[in-house]
């Protein structure tokens, strides 16, 4: 269920509390950085802007995500490019559907209460479909200046009160969003795969970053707590960096935390690596025999 939002008159708007975390924020509410896209999914666009839901075949694998999982320009040759791209053609197209999701500039909150982004997915769902999700990008400290992005680092159930105009909004632990994508598509038969999120080019003494700033072990906790499936992409890519060495490796991003068609490519790889690993999840079933991709050039 969607979080309310709680009117409240503020008489000093740049000064936001909470007592859970004992943290402060500042933002500016005149600047219109927390957009009405934040309120619950009565609050969106009207339906007249909204995009169609398109027709959906099943069964159907939804990939969900942020720009890590759908970006670029076709042939996305140049620039960043999302893993979703790649994953598409690993599924056997005459058994399962793959539907690209993925929406650039999202974090676990964002893309759960934006416009109905995740309600229109969730409406198409049927019992015996798949979701693979991975957030995180967005919900991290470098997001910061973007206040509609922002969750609470952990995935416990602690909470604090973000002011929109004259409204207050409840903002929740990455892991409770993740948490609220399981169950919810859990409740219409669908098997929801939580992802950790795979890593940025970032080394030190000759090794990539892991965990991202504990965000994998978050997304790990929440997929326990939720009974859902897990995949630890953040490990499984970092294995296959590590292996390429730090300077091969640069042409597999486009900039710091953006891969390009060669990283998009690892990174599927990785999703059947870690696919094939699950137990009691039908979903490696459907992958073409040759799933793994050739190596990334």
């Amino acid at each position: 269920m969607r979080a309310p939002l709680v009117p409240k008159s503020m008489k000093t708007a740049s000064k936001i509390f909470t007592a859970s975390l004992g943290a402060l924020f500042f933002l500016n509410y005149g600047s219109g950085a927390l957009r009405a896209a934040d309120a619950p999914a009565t609050d969106a666009a009207p339906a007249s802007t909204a995009p169609a839901v398109q027709e959906t075949l099943h069964p159907a694998l939804f990939l969900v995500g942020d720009s890590i999982t759908k970006t670029g320009t076709p042939p996305g040759d140049r620039g960043p490019w999302g893993m979703g791209y790649e994953v598409i053609p690993l599924f056997d197209s005459s058994k399962i559907h793959v539907y690209n999701e993925g929406a650039g500039g999202r974090s676990s909150r964002s893309y759960y209460y934006e416009q109905g982004q995740w309600d229109r997915v969730l409406t198409r769902m049927q019992p015996g479909d798949f979701v693979i999700m991975m957030f995180g990008h967005n919900d991290a400290a470098n997001s910061d200046n973007y206040p509609t992005r922002t969750t609470i680092t952990g995935s416990g159930d602690e909470t604090l009160q973000v002011g929109f105009r004259d409204t207050l909004q409840t903002v929740h632990t990455y892991g409770w969003y993740l948490r609220q994508y399981v169950n919810e598509a859990k409740a219409k038969g669908v098997t929801v795969i939580v992802c950790s999120p795979v890593p940025r080019n970032q080394w030190a003494n000759g090794k990539i970053k892991r965990g991202f700033d504990g965000y994998a072990q978050w997304a790990a906790d929440a997929a326990k707590a939720s009974g859902a499936p897990f995949l630890d992409l953040n490990t499984i890519s970092a294995n296959k960096y590590e292996a390429l060495g730090q300077d091969a490796t640069r042409a597999y991003f486009a900039d710091q935390q953006h891969p390009t068609k060669a990283g998009a490519k690892l990174n599927a790889q990785s999703v059947v690596e870690g696919l094939k690993q699950l137990k009691d999840v039908p979903l490696a079933k459907y992958l073409l025999p040759d799933a793994s991709p050739a190596p990334a050039k």
